[in-house]
């Protein structure tokens, strides 16, 4: 944990402004970081032993002072872990299943729509709105894209999905995406605020063509750690994720594999994936 927290302080500008290509790989960078940390370890190299609390250490120099009670403590976070439905930043997820569920319920056609307004917690105003980090209505990229409210929401109402297919460049550049997000008004709403992360809370209001307004308030998605995704819905999403670049054979095996993971070496797990 010292090594890997010494050496490895990422900076929040890979996801703000214009977006790069960073903003993919700095996940996955921070995990190989972390990984070769531990065979480092492993082999008896060592790290500086006040990382947190030593002169210029974490606490000093990022994140400033805090306290942990560990009596408060326990291994129980995994009872909490959510997973996207969706292919588009979390924050979003509710944002983008009110959409889709709205336009199925009220049985009109993204063509028809005027407008939309989004009120939303404040975390995801700031990262997706057009709050902190940006303009969220020029939308050039699949980096871009993601981490834009205007643009997931607009493009799930018009495919009434949300999937690789949507972040392709010709996907992203087409007329009615363009034009539909520039409808799209994100709003913090300090109520639904106060309720994160508990929730994931927003409001959707449309307003169509002919002046009719409809209205969908929602707190959480299929996916969300008060609603937990079924192993069925997780499968149909690796496929759909996963199924453009892999024969369905080595998709099975992964499957089988993950549905047995107490069962399977970390060896042989890595096998399947390769």
């Amino acid at each position: 944990m010292a090594i890997a927290g010494t050496a490895n302080n990422a900076l929040r500008v890979t996801r703000t402004g214009e977006l790069s290509h960073w903003k993919g790989f700095a996940a996955p960078n921070a995990s190989a970081a972390g990984l070769q940390a531990a065979f480092l370890a492993m082999r008896g190299v060592t790290g500086p032993r006040e990382m947190f609390e030593g002169v210029k250490g974490w606490m000093h120099v990022v994140s400033g002072p805090f306290e942990i009670d560990w009596e408060e403590e326990n291994l129980e976070r995994v009872n909490r872990t959510i997973l996207k439905k969706y292919n588009a930043e979390i924050h979003s997820q509710s944002a983008i299943e009110g959409m889709i569920g709205l336009i199925v319920d009220g049985g009109f056609t993204a063509a028809e729509i005027e407008r939309i307004r989004i009120d939303i917690f404040d975390v995801a105003h700031l990262i997706l709105g057009g709050g902190a980090e940006g303009d969220k209505t020029v939308v050039r990229t699949k980096e871009e894209a993601d981490h834009s409210l205007p643009y997931i929401v607009a493009v799930a109402a018009l495919d009434g999905v949300v999937t690789p297919a949507q972040y392709t460049p010709e996907r992203i550049a087409r007329e009615d995406v363009q034009r539909m997000l520039q409808r799209v008004e994100v709003v913090p709403d300090p109520s639904f605020s106060s309720r994160f992360p508990e929730e994931h809370a927003c409001r959707l209001t449309v307003t169509l063509t002919d002046g009719q307004i409809l209205v969908r308030e929602i707190s959480g998605y299929e996916g969300f750690h008060t609603h937990p995704m079924s192993w069925e819905r997780a499968v149909r999403k690796f496929y759909d994720v996963a199924g453009w670049g892999r024969p369905r054979t080595h998709l099975d095996s992964v499957v089988k594999a993950v549905r047995h993971l107490e069962n399977v070496s970390v060896r042989n797990l890595a096998m399947h994936l390769v």
